[in-house]
């Protein structure tokens, strides 16, 4: 007999893979990539071209989710490409993939203004140790913003973050600490614009970058907040009106000289794949700033800065996420929120406003 709940039990549907593209010039890169890409299941490779014209015709013919574009290539180079597929397809995820010159760096961070997601750096020719971390940060890379929504469509409906309640009369904080990854930069800019005059407490910053990029990265700060900006330098003060970016290959702390906060670095072990990585900047800070710590997870990949977060908190510290509509992913500020301890969850947009209310 028919068991008719058997019959109408819904039926699991596979998950479609992410389609890739992967562009570079170089038949040999080209060719490894793909080979990397198509090792992990729920990727799956559906084109590939040799410069940025051939790609953009590649995309009239073949959807795809995920471009993995180099930068320099004849005909039609990346940074010309760029904006042409961003137009031809919104909200399509884009990964830079180049050496690590300081030409290319530069380059890069200006591909990350301009709308692309993120980027990975290409390994040393030969190294086989570097191919495998860039095997293993590019797939999955790939995987976590090709299964995200456009950034500003409309999230799916997921249960409700508990906040942490505003408390009475808070103190005011002594430290602002700012955390992220994939997809952070352009807004870590835009946020520390906006604090331009009006926030005199200074602020670290830990974003996933390798070293060529963070010393670009604080140069950009800099303009854009019109305060001091550096990368941190080991045993220096932390001093009002300054800004601090943990350098690439370097975990950036928080340490004491006498009665005064100091930036400590280290070259310990890698934490979620990431060093700098956001946990430790967090953990010695809320350590010598206790409840006067603010901190701020940005959009990235992963829950780096989750558990840095829950210690801010249980310190007395406060802090607030991105939310998942603005976020190019959602691991990191997602992972910070799901702690049940953040003050807010807020659009990239309202962060700057949020350190302004409680730097007053």
């Amino acid at each position: 007999m028919l068991d008719l709940a058997e019959e109408t039990k819904p039926v699991d549907t596979p998950t479609p893979p992410v389609r890739v593209m992967v562009v570079d010039d170089s038949a040999i890169v080209r060719g490894l990539i793909v080979q990397m890409v198509e090792r992990h299941p729920g990727l799956a490779v559906v084109a590939r071209a040799a410069n940025g014209e051939a790609a953009l015709a590649e995309m009239d013919r073949t959807p795809v989710d995920v471009i993995v574009l180099d930068l320099e290539m004849p005909v039609m180079d990346g940074m010309t490409a760029l904006p042409l597929m961003l137009a031809k397809r919104p909200g399509l995820r884009i990964i830079v993939a180049s050496t690590l010159s300081q030409r290319n760096a530069r380059i890069s961070l200006e591909a990350l203004q301009k709308g692309a997601s993120d980027y990975v750096p290409k390994p040393e020719t030969g190294s086989l140790v570097n191919a495998a971390e860039f095997e293993r940060e590019l797939t999955s890379k790939i995987m976590a913003l090709g299964r995200r929504p456009a950034v500003g469509a409309t999230a799916r409906s997921n249960p409700p973050i508990p906040l942490a309640p505003r408390r009475g009369n808070p103190v005011r904080p002594g430290v602002i600490a700012i955390g992220g990854s994939t997809g952070a930069p352009p807004v870590l800019l835009k946020v520390i614009a906006g604090l331009k005059d009006a926030v005199t407490q200074p602020i670290l910053i830990t974003q996933h970058m390798p070293a060529t990029f963070t010393a670009l990265l604080a140069e950009q700060i800099e303009r854009a907040g019109g305060r001091p900006c550096a990368e941190g330098k080991d045993g220096e003060p932390i001093l009002p009106g300054r800004t601090y970016v943990a350098p690439g290959g370097f975990h950036m702390t928080v340490g004491r000289s006498g009665a005064t906060p100091v930036i400590r670095l280290n070259q310990e072990p890698p934490e979620h794949y990431c060093r700098p990585a956001v946990d430790p900047m967090l953990r010695s800070a809320a350590e010598v700033y206790g409840n006067r710590l603010a901190a701020v997870i940005l959009t990235g990949m992963g829950h780096d800065g989750a558990e840095g977060c829950r210690i801010a908190a249980t310190s007395g510290g406060r802090f607030a996420v991105q939310d998942e509509a603005t976020s190019a992913v959602w691991g990191m500020p997602g992972a910070a929120a799901k702690t049940g301890l953040a003050e807010a969850v807020l659009p990239a947009d309202s962060i700057a406003d949020w350190i302004k209310e409680i730097a007053k």
